[in-house]
C-alpha cells in the first residue's frame, strides 16, 4: 500500500506521517485491496477561522473504486480522524455495492483504475506547483489531464480554480454513486445515455436533481436526425 503524505501551506512533521502510517491500518481492514492512500495537510492562513485551521483531504484508490473524504479542525491530528471517519463509512458503502454486485443485484460498471491512478499521480504534481500569474491569459490556458492552475482576479481576493478530469461517460446512477464515494453535493459527468455534460446534485433527503447541458444548435440536429429516421420507417 502506497501512503503519500503531502502539505500545503504547511510542513507535516515526521510525527503526523508516524500516526497516518498506523490509523491507515484501519483502512486497510475494511478495503484489503487498497493500492494508494493520499493525503493532504492544508494550513488555514486566517486567524479568525483558527477553529478549522487544518484541513485534511484522503484520497484512496480501492479496487477499482476513488474514495474521497476531507475534514477541517483546530489541527491535522483531529481533522484527520474526522476524515477517516467519513473514509471509512464510503469504503463500507463500497464493499456492500460490490456484494450486491456479486449477487446480481446491481451492474455498475467500474472506473478505470489505471486512469484513475494516473490521474491522481497528476493531481498531485499539479497541487505542488506554484500558483499561476494573474490574468484571462491563464483563465484560457489549456490544461493537461489531472493538472490544475489558480488564478486572482485582478487586485481582489477572488482566486479561481480550474482542474481538468478525464473520465469515460457514465449513467445518471453511476454518477450519483460516484457522488456519495467523493462526499460532494454535486457531480459533473457525461451522460451516456445522449452524449451531454450534465451535472447530479443533493436536493433534501433522499432526493436528488439533474441538469443536462447542450446547445440549441446540436437539438435541432439530433430532431432533424429523428425526423429522417420516422419518415424512413
Amino acid at each position: 500500500m502506497d501512503i503519500v503524505v503531502t502539505g500545503r501551506h504547511t510542513t507535516v512533521s515526521d510525527k503526523f506521517h508516524d500516526v497516518v502510517d498506523t490509523k491507515m491500518q484501519r483502512v486497510e481492514t475494511i478495503a484489503p485491496d487498497v493500492s494508494r492512500i493520499q493525503v493532504v495537510v492544508t494550513r488555514e492562513g486566517n486567524p479568525s477561522q483558527a477553529d478549522t485551521a487544518k484541513r485534511v483531504e484522503l484520497t484512496i484508490i480501492a479496487g477499482r473504486d476513488v474514495v474521497r473524504a476531507e475534514a477541517s479542525s483546530t489541527d491535522e491530528y483531529s481533522a484527520l480522524d474526522l476524515a477517516l471517519d467519513k473514509l471509512t463509512l464510503r469504503l463500507r458503502r463500497t464493499r456492500d455495492r460490490r456484494k450486491n454486485h456479486r449477487r446480481g443485484l446491481e451492474n455498475v460498471p467500474a472506473p478505470d483504475l489505471a486512469a484513475e491512478f494516473e490521474l491522481q499521480k497528476a493531481v498531485e504534481r499539479a497541487e505542488n506547483e506554484e500558483q499561476a500569474p494573474n490574468g484571462a491569459d491563464a483563465l484560457a490556458k489549456e490544461l493537461d489531464p489531472g493538472e490544475s492552475i489558480e488564478v486572482q482576479v485582478g487586485d481582489t481576493p477572488v482566486v479561481i480554480r480550474r482542474k481538468l478530469h478525464i473520465a469515460e461517460p457514465m449513467t445518471i446512477d453511476d454518477a450519483l454513486y460516484q457522488m456519495e464515494l467523493i462526499g460532494h453535493d454535486f457531480f459533473l459527468f457525461t451522460n451516456s445515455a445522449n452524449g451531454r455534460a450534465s451535472v447530479v446534485y443533493r436536493r433534501h433527503g433522499y432526493s436528488y436533481g439533474v441538469f443536462e447541458i447542450d446547445t440549441a444548435d446540436n437539438l435541432r440536429k439530433a430532431r432533424e436526425a429523428a425526423r429522417k429516421a420516422a419518415k424512413k420507417a
